[in-house]
């Protein structure tokens, strides 16, 4: 796929992985529909810089949680392009207290619902906006985690392990129009309260490369899936081997 003219929604687009994301897509041509829950300065700051590469920015809050809100997105955005052909799914919640012991139902209710339901109702409403003779794209941004089983964020590990297997499901049943991979991230950004070299240090001790990640390597991996053909039901590991 030449990425230049074409419209991509990512959604948590405004910070952190999703803002690497919608700016290396906007300058590869793609108009980008930002999406964020709470982050409405950084989704601004996001936005004006995305059309510095000169393409079509727009920036739209949807709590994810809610299923009106999330099946409101692709409507919204094909309002204003006329049509999406790429869909990332990046927005996702990681609560540190999140353990077998601590887990109740409210946790269950919101992190299914934002890290797996949201992105199934956005693929099914992408999927039905492509045209039949049409193509489309959608990545979902996954967690390398996962392919250890280990009792840490409990739930999360829960709802990431069923968006991969999404993704892989996703791609029997959405081929030949739509392909569906994705990326799963090991050591790429210090969780939200800590620095640099929380990061560093644990990739001393457990990432074989010695060396921790960056958005932009998450970006670049993205854009080379999507400018592929052949390709469907991947999923690149950009964990340093943490999780061989």
């Amino acid at each position: 796929m030449n990425l230049k003219g074409k419209t991509a929604i990512v959604t948590g687009g405004a910070v952190r992985v999703g803002r690497a994301l919608t700016l290396a897509l906007a300058e590869a041509g793609c108009d980008v529909f930002i999406h964020y829950g709470r982050s409405a300065a950084p989704a601004q700051q996001t936005q004006q810089d995305a059309m510095d590469y000169g393409v079509e920015a727009h920036i739209h809050s949807a709590n994810l949680a809610d299923v009106d809100a999330a099946m409101g997105i692709l409507p919204t955005a094909v309002a204003q392009f006329g049509r999406v052909d790429i869909l990332i799914n990046s927005a996702a919640i990681f609560p540190e207290t999140d353990s077998f012991e601590n887990s109740g139902p409210g946790l269950w209710q919101t992190l299914f619902a934002v890290n797996l339901r949201a992105p199934f109702l956005l693929s099914q409403a992408f999927a039905a906006q492509i045209p039949a003779d049409g193509r489309g794209k959608i990545i979902n941004i996954l967690d390398a985690r996962v392919r250890q089983p280990a009792p840490d964020h409990f739930v999360y590990r829960l709802t990431k392990g069923g968006l991969w297997q999404m993704t892989e499901t996703m791609a029997h049943a959405l081929a030949p129009r739509i392909t569906v991979s994705g990326v799963a991230l090991g050591a790429i950004l210090p969780p939200p309260g800590q620095g640099q070299a929380y990061l560093d240090d644990l990739a001393q001790s457990r990432v074989p490369l010695r060396r921790a990640g960056n958005a932009d390597i998450v970006a670049e991996n993205v854009l080379h899936l999507l400018r592929q053909d052949f390709l469907t039901g991947v999923v690149i590991p950009i964990d340093g081997g943490e999780f061989l």
